[in-house]
């Protein structure tokens, strides 16, 4: 301001003086008035260029020192339907939900990043106050504390450190460290049908809310195998822990000695051993430790309440074609492929699943999708599983159950369409077809044990256990959903 200031008076002192000048010294003023102005409006680039600088870094500051949000919410309303063994029908024709997700994250450099969720799941005009997550009055599990509709409240689904590694040990080996409520749910395949980026587990036989730590290698540079890496994952699902508060009298955080549970470990691994951009493989393999279940009432000995009955093994292998020629229609379109097994270890004299002796099952699940349109795209799944089939999907998101859980024949046909940046809807229509009970049980006899579906028409188990077995269910979804 004040060199226009200044310049603004040059030039009025200089204009008064111009009749007393000849043309040569009007012109020779003039000319010194260019140029003084000139350096004048330099000095003055020069000075806005260094205020530019100043604003740029603080830009570039503040760019790196604030956690960075978006929105999620999603609006759905579903029509559910289950046949039960008897004949009758149990339905929801208009059952409407709220979903809410507020991401953040945060990286002040390039080896630390700092990434959370908040969720709200909720039925419109209801409040269901978390749904039941007790084992006993000391030992709680959060498995699908934000899939299952409960209430308006905000809770953390994840927030975990991730440390991101140059060398490892000085190799040429990039790697990965992680800990806390991990992103456990939505994981490789499973997130097409919920329209997302894959999350960290297969989410063929892993979809559950989960707190533990990870530790990957990547190994491609130094095998020459594209994409190929190592993860080894460990985590606790439950504890054996009592509240602070507790009807039981026992010490704060003590182990629960009146119910004799002890805490739900997880370990396991995911192995990587091609990705190409185009063509990927995952594997895993994990055992959980000291599972929950509950005696069969039909049990003379039952005990009331939650017992554990010993460990489970998994494994699965998972493929994605992501397209299928280098140009035309079918370049952006994807198939897949899933085997997966488990294998029951119950402890002695008690009956996992309904048995005291090991059982395996095993569950495939196939899958495709087409582009519709120029911002559709159209996915059809299916999948079979058997009768000692188990998976960790609880936190599906399924109203009527985890389709992944199947004992049994599961269809799904799904739309999802883009119609703007921030909007997209979705309408998916999920049939399954139970051969077995038990899909979506624990692990002991109560809800575990599968009971083939045909022997339950036929009155093999009474009358009574046809009302209260589930032949088959589904269930329509339409949502719109905004992200921003």
């Amino acid at each position: 301001m004040k060199r226009v200031v200044s310049l603004s008076v040059i030039a009025a002192m200089s204009l008064t003086s111009l009749n007393a000048m000849s043309d040569a010294q009007i012109v020779a003023k003039i000319n010194d008035l260019e140029n003084k102005f000139n350096t004048e409006v330099s000095a003055l680039k020069q000075q806005l260029k260094k205020q530019d600088k100043k604003i740029n870094k603080v830009k570039a500051h503040d760019a790196t020192d604030n956690i960075k949000w978006n929105v999620d919410f999603r609006t759905a309303i579903d029509s559910i339907n289950y046949d039960m063994a008897d004949g009758s029908s149990i339905d929801n024709s208009s059952l409407m939900s709220l979903r809410l997700y507020l991401n953040m994250a945060f990286n002040p450099d390039n080896h630390n990043v700092f990434k959370g969720q908040l969720a709200m799941n909720k039925a419109f005009g209801a409040d269901f106050n978390n749904p039941p997550r007790s084992m006993s009055l000391g030992s709680m599990f959060d498995w699908t504390s934000n899939e299952a509709l409960s209430d308006n409240t905000l809770k953390v689904k994840e927030a975990y450190w991730l440390y991101l590694g140059d060398s490892l040990f000085g190799s040429d080996i990039p790697w990965t460290f992680s800990i806390g409520r991990r992103p456990s749910v939505g994981g490789f395949l499973v997130n097409f049908r919920e329209d997302d980026s894959a999350k960290s587990p297969l989410g063929h036989n892993i979809n559950v809310e989960f707190d533990g730590l990870s530790a990957m290698v990547k190994l491609g540079d130094v095998t020459g195998i594209e994409g190929m890496s190592f993860k080894v994952c460990i985590g606790r699902g439950a504890t054996d822990a009592v509240p602070m508060y507790n009807s039981s009298g026992e010490p704060a955080y003590a182990s629960d000695i009146g119910q004799n549970l002890d805490n739900l470990d997880l370990a396991g691994f995911i192995f990587v051993p091609y990705d190409d951009g185009q063509y990927k493989v995952m594997t895993n393999w994990f055992k959980a430790f000291d599972l929950p279940g509950m005696d069969s009432p039909m049990d003379p000995n039952a005990q009331p309440g939650f017992h554990q009955y010993g460990d489970i093994q998994g494994a699965a292998i998972s493929v994605l074609a992501d397209g299928l020629s280098e140009d035309g229609y079918f370049a952006d379109a994807k198939v897949f492929g899933s085997f997966a097994w488990s294998k029951t270890e119950p402890d002695d004299g008690k009956a996992m699943l309904g048995s005291t002796e090991d059982k395996s099952g095993t569950s495939y699940w196939f899958g495709a999708l087409l582009p519709v349109m120029d911002d559709g795209v159209l996915g059809v799944e299916y999948n079979h599983g058997s009768k000692y089939w188990r998976s960790f999907t609880y936190g599906e998101d399924t109203m009527i159950g985890s389709k992944l859980a199947a004992r049994g024949d599961a269809y799904e046909a799904y739309y999802t369409y883009k119609i703007n940046q921030a909007l997209s809807a979705q309408i998916r229509y999920t049939y399954i077809d139970y051969e077995y009970t038990g899909s979506n049980g624990f692990f002991g006899q109560a809800t575990g044990t599968p009971l083939k579906i045909s022997d339950v028409k036929a009155g093999l188990y009474g009358e009574e256990m046809k009302s209260m077995v589930v032949e088959s269910a589904s269930d329509l979804r339409f949502y719109i959903r905004y992200r921003f």
